[in-house]
């Protein structure tokens, strides 16, 4: 979800660095930072963000208190997504989403932004015991839909190595999005903008 179909960077920051400020009185950091943290394979983001080796009780609330009305204030979609959605809805694609943020603010974000409705699975870190790159939140995915290995063809499309991995361990096809927070990335394919998506997995 995030980097691939929303540009929510600005929010997370703003929330992260108000925890920062209000919980540590720790100064600023910057935006690049934060998405290159968040998206790193291996991380400590409690250390990385706030300087504890734990995700303390305190920071945790305070973010989500805070994040639930900040992360829709300047998120948005990125160009040609909700085109995207449009036509590959239309030729019969089944969707879903699987993110590690938390699912309330993951439905709260798409719906915000007109988009909820091509998803028939939103899927967050909290409804899983093991979030990506653990395959587990793809493998629900698959089930919901009834996916067949022999009959039906499936695509994980991200913008993190955790996103690759996780599609890997579940042994489905990989899109690498070079639109979103990285512009290099591996996968089967490389999708430089949304649009490209459809000649992928439509073979058009």
């Amino acid at each position: 979800m995030d980097g691939t179909l929303i540009n929510s960077a600005l929010d997370i920051t703003i929330s992260i660095n108000y925890v920062r400020w209000h919980c540590y009185c720790l100064s600023p950091l910057s935006e690049q930072f934060i998405i290159d943290s968040i998206n790193a394979h291996e991380r400590n983001l409690a250390h990385l963000f706030y300087g504890t080796h734990v995700y303390e009780e305190k920071a945790k609330s305070l973010f989500e208190e805070h994040y639930r009305d900040q992360c829709i204030q300047n998120v948005y979609s990125y160009n040609e997504i909700t085109e995207t959605l449009s036509h590959l809805s239309s030729r019969g694609c089944l969707m879903s989403v699987a993110t590690n943020a938390p699912s309330t603010f993951a439905l709260l974000m798409l719906t915000h932004l007109g988009i909820a409705e091509y998803f028939s699975c939103i899927l967050g870190a909290d409804n899983v015991d093991h979030p990506k790159p653990h395959p587990q939140m793809i493998e629900r995915i698959l089930e919901h839909h009834d996916y067949s290995r022999i009959d039906d063809r499936a695509w994980m499309v991200g913008d993190s190595s955790k996103d690759m991995q996780a599609a890997k361990s579940a042994n489905i096809n990989t899109i690498f999005a070079a639109w979103g927070f990285s512009n290099k990335g591996e996968g089967d394919f490389i999708a430089y903008r949304p649009q490209d998506m459809k000649s992928i997995i439509l073979e058009e």
